[in-house]
């Protein structure tokens, strides 16, 4: 049987966070990798065949943004879509991670995890 299960990358410092997407995620049958710090997420992203990546801003090590634009420049990597979801809600962060290529911009705390799944599935058109 074919693995038809969306494939995506969680990129989350904070470990309750990143448990409740991951579940919330599985329980809407995708396969979830999950990296506490972007260069973790850098790594799996090079490694792991991915339909989209969450991607926090605020991270360690590495910062979203700094991810964004290695996966932006990185020829296999560039055409995942890449959604941030983070708790920085100002306008000058929005219009950064947008202009840099990512597909949508959510803050936490404007969503629950179900629309975030929702939100998911529309920028990949499932």
């Amino acid at each position: 049987m074919p693995d038809n299960k969306i494939k995506i990358l969680l990129i989350e410092d904070d470990s309750f966070l990143l448990s409740m997407y991951t579940a919330k995620f599985e329980l809407e049958n995708f396969e979830v990798y999950a990296a506490g710090d972007g260069e973790k997420g850098l790594k799996l992203a090079e490694s792991k065949p991915l339909d989209i990546i969450l991607l926090d801003i605020i991270l360690p090590k590495v910062d979203g943004f700094e991810v964004l634009q290695k996966l932006k420049f990185d020829e296999k990597l560039k055409k995942i879509p890449v959604i941030l979801l983070t708790n920085l809600s100002q306008k000058n962060d929005i219009e950064r991670g947008m202009s840099m290529g990512a597909n949508d911009y959510l803050i936490k705390a404007h969503f629950t995890p179900a629309e975030v799944v929702e939100k998911v599935k529309k920028v990949l058109g499932s």
